[in-house]
C-alpha cells in the first residue's frame, strides 16, 4: 500500500475502518476483508508505514508544514516527510546526543544541586552557632528559600521561551554562583535568610527550562530515562559533595575562616566556572550547533535531518513555536486551566513530602547520633549510591512496561513502611547503627520525579503547554517542599513524633493520588475513544486538520499513564 495514499480513499478501496485515534493526530486502520491471519499481518503493514510516520498522508503533511512556517520553527528547512533510516542509525545518534546534550545537562543540575544543597553539609559543622540560628531559623530558611524558588519558576520559564533556554539558564548559574560565594560572608540571621531568598530566586525555573532545552533533542519515550540521569546527578551530588565537605571542613579556622565558611566559597567557585563554560555548551536547537566557536557543529548533514524528524514524528507540535517565541497571556492561561494535568500536579505536591524532613535532617540525626563531623559527611554517602541504583531501575522499568502510575507508587510504597518505623520504634536514636540503617533505607527509595515530569511533558501535547505544565508541576514540587520544610518542629525534637504522623498520613495519600491518576487517565482515554470511533474517518480528518481544541485537549490525543 502507498503510504501517501489519502485516509478516504484507503478506507474504500481496502474497506478499513478505524482502529484508534493515535497520540499525534492520525489515523490507523485494519483491514476488515482478510482472515485473522491476514488482517495481522495488514495491521502491521499499515501502522509501519502510515502511524509510524503522522506524515505519510499528504493533507496532514500539508497541514503541519503551513504550521511550521506560521511558526517560523527553527527546524522547518530540515523538515522531511519522507525521510528513512535504520534503527542502528538512530542508536548511533541517539548515544551522540547523551554525550552532547545530555551529559552536560546533568553537569548543570550538579551545579544547581551544589548551591542549593551544601546548607545540610554546612550545619554538620559550626553553622548554626556561628550564626546564633536554632532549628525554627533553620526551617524558616529552608522555607524562604523554597517561597522564592516556587515563585520564580514561572517567570523564569516564560524569559527562558522568550531569549531561549540556551541563554538563560548560564546566566542563571553565574548569578547564583555568586550568591552562593557571597554566603562565605554571612554574619547573622538576616544575611541567611537574604542569600536563601536570592538563591532561590535564581534558581527557581532551572529545572523546567533544562527540561524544555532537552525536549528539542529527545522524543517523549525517551525524555523520562533521560530525566533519570538527570536526577542521578543529584545523588551523584550528593556523594561528591559529601567527599567535598569532609576534604573542606579540614581547612576549618585556616586563615581565621570556619569551615563551612571555605565550603561556600570554594563550592561557588566551582559552580561559577561551570556557568560560564556552559554559555558556549549549550546551542539552541539542533540546526544551530554551528558558530564561531564550532565551526563543524555536531551533526552532519543526514544526522541533523533524523534528529529532527524523528522528534517531529514522535510529536508534531514540538514545531508550533520556535525557540525565541514568547508565551502569550492567552497560551499561559490556557495551559494553567488544563485540568487534566492536575493530577500529575497533585502528585509532585503530595508524594515527595514523606522523604524529605529525615533528608534535610540527616545530618543533624547523624550528629546527635555520636557521630563526628567528617564521619557524618562520609555516612551520607551509601543512601545517594543505593539512590542512584533504585532511581535508574524504576526509570527504566516504567519505560519498559510503557507505564507510569502504578510503577511511579513504588516510591511511596517504599517509604511507607520506613516513615511508620521512625515513628513507632522505640530504638530510633538510642541504638546508634541501627538508627542509622533505618535513615539509610528509607533516603534510597526509589524517586520518581523523571518519571513524573516526562509524564507532564508528555500530556501536555505542545511546546508553549509543556513549558508551562513542567513549570506549574515544578512548583507544585516546591510546594510540597514548602511543607515539608516546616513539619519538624523544634518542640517536636528529637523524635519528631507528631512530625512523623503526618508524614505517615501524608504517604498514604499519594498512594492513593497515584491509584486515583491512573484511573482517572484511563477513563479519559475510554470516553475519547468513545466519541473518536463514533465519527467516520472523513470527519476525523476534518478535526485534525481545521479543529480549534489545542494541547490535551484535542479529541485525538490519548493520555499516558
Amino acid at each position: 500500500m502507498s503510504a501517501q495514499r489519502s485516509v478516504s480513499n484507503v478506507a474504500e478501496t481496502y474497506h478499513w475502518r478505524p482502529a484508534i485515534g493515535n497520540n499525534h493526530g492520525f489515523l490507523s486502520y485494519r483491514d476488515e476483508s482478510c482472515t485473522n491471519d491476514q488482517r495481522k499481518m495488514s495491521s502491521v503493514t499499515v501502522l509501519y508505514d502510515i502511524s509510524s510516520n503522522v506524515f505519510a498522508d499528504p493533507e496532514i503533511r500539508a497541514f503541519y508544514e503551513q504550521v511550521y512556517e506560521d511558526a517560523q520553527y527553527e527546524c522547518r528547512h530540515v523538515f522531511d516527510a519522507d525521510l528513512t533510516w535504520s534503527e542502528e542509525e538512530e542508536r548511533k545518534l541517539v548515544r551522540k546526543l547523551d554525550w552532547r546534550v545530555c551529559t552536560w545537562a546533568c553537569v548543570m543540575f550538579f551545579s544547581l544541586q551544589v548551591d542549593r544543597g551544601n546548607l545540610t553539609q554546612a550545619v554538620s559543622g559550626t553553622f548554626l552557632k556561628d550564626l546564633h540560628l536554632n532549628t525554627n531559623d533553620y526551617n524558616l530558611g529552608n522555607t524562604v528559600f523554597l517561597v522564592s524558588f516556587l515563585l520564580a519558576e514561572l517567570p523564569s520559564q516564560l524569559v527562558s521561551k522568550k531569549i531561549g533556554p540556551d541563554r538563560w539558564i548560564p546566566t542563571q548559574m553565574v548569578l547564583w554562583s555568586i550568591v552562593a560565594i557571597s554566603q562565605a560572608a554571612l554574619k547573622g540571621r538576616q544575611g541567611f535568610l537574604i542569600t536563601r531568598a536570592l538563591l532561590g530566586i535564581l534558581e527557581g525555573g532551572f529545572i523546567p527550562d533544562l527540561v524544555l532545552w532537552l525536549s528539542y533533542f529527545y522524543t517523549s519515550r525517551e525524555l523520562p530515562t533521560r530525566l533519570s540521569f538527570f536526577w542521578t546527578a543529584l545523588s551523584v551530588t550528593g556523594i561528591v559533595t559529601s567527599l567535598l565537605a569532609f576534604g573542606i571542613f579540614h581547612l576549618h579556622n585556616h586563615l581565621g575562616l570556619a569551615g563551612w565558611r571555605w565550603l561556600f566559597l570554594i563550592e561557588g567557585l566551582i559552580t561559577l566556572v561551570l556557568g560560564f563554560v556552559s554559555f558556549f555548551r549549550m546551542p539552541a536547537s539542533a540546526v544551530q550547533t554551528k558558530t564561531w566557536f564550532r565551526p563543524k557543529g555536531w551533526f552532519t548533514d543526514r544526522e541533523l535531518a533524523i534528529v529532527v524528524n524523528r522528534v517531529l514524528r514522535d510529536d508534531p507540535r514540538k514545531g508550533d513555536m520556535h525557540n525565541r517565541q514568547a508565551i502569550t497571556p492567552a497560551r499561559l492561561w490556557a495551559a494553567m486551566k488544563d485540568y487534566d494535568l492536575w493530577p500529575i500536579y497533585l502528585l509532585g505536591l503530595t508524594c515527595f513530602i514523606p522523604q524529605s524532613p529525615p533528608a534535610v535532617y540527616l545530618t543533624q540525626t547523624l550528629r546527635n547520633l555520636g557521630f563526628s563531623t567528617f564521619n557524618t559527611n562520609l555516612l551520607t554517602i551509601p543512601s545517594s549510591v543505593f539512590h542512584i541504583i533504585t532511581l535508574l531501575s524504576i526509570t527504566w522499568i516504567s519505560e519498559k512496561l510503557n507505564s507510569r502510575a502504578l510503577v511511579a507508587m513504588f516510591q511511596s510504597i517504599w517509604t511507607l513502611p520506613c516513615i511508620i518505623a521512625l515513628y513507632a520504634w522505640p530504638g530510633l536514636l538510642k541504638q546508634q547503627w541501627a538508627s542509622y540503617i533505618l535513615l539509610t533505607v528509607l533516603l534510597s527509595y526509589p524517586y520518581c520525579h523523571a518519571i513524573n515530569v516526562g509524564w507532564a511533558s508528555k500530556n501536555s501535547n505542545n511546546v508553549g503547554s509543556r513549558s508551562v505544565s513542567t513549570a506549574l508541576y515544578n512548583m507544585c514540587v516546591q510546594l510540597g517542599g514548602i511543607i515539608a520544610a516546616n513539619i519538624y518542629r523544634d518542640d517536636d525534637k528529637p523524635r519528631y513524633k507528631r512530625g512523623n504522623r503526618v508524614l505517615i498520613g501524608i504517604n498514604c495519600m499519594a498512594i492513593a493520588l497515584f491509584v486515583f491518576a491512573k484511573l482517572y487517565y484511563v477513563v479519559k482515554n475510554k470516553i475519547r475513544d468513545r466519541k473518536w470511533n463514533a465519527m467516520t474517518p472523513e470527519e476525523r480528518l476534518d478535526y485534525t486538520l481545521n479543529t480549534t481544541d489545542q494541547a490535551s485537549r484535542r479529541l485525538d490525543f490519548r493520555f499516558a499513564h
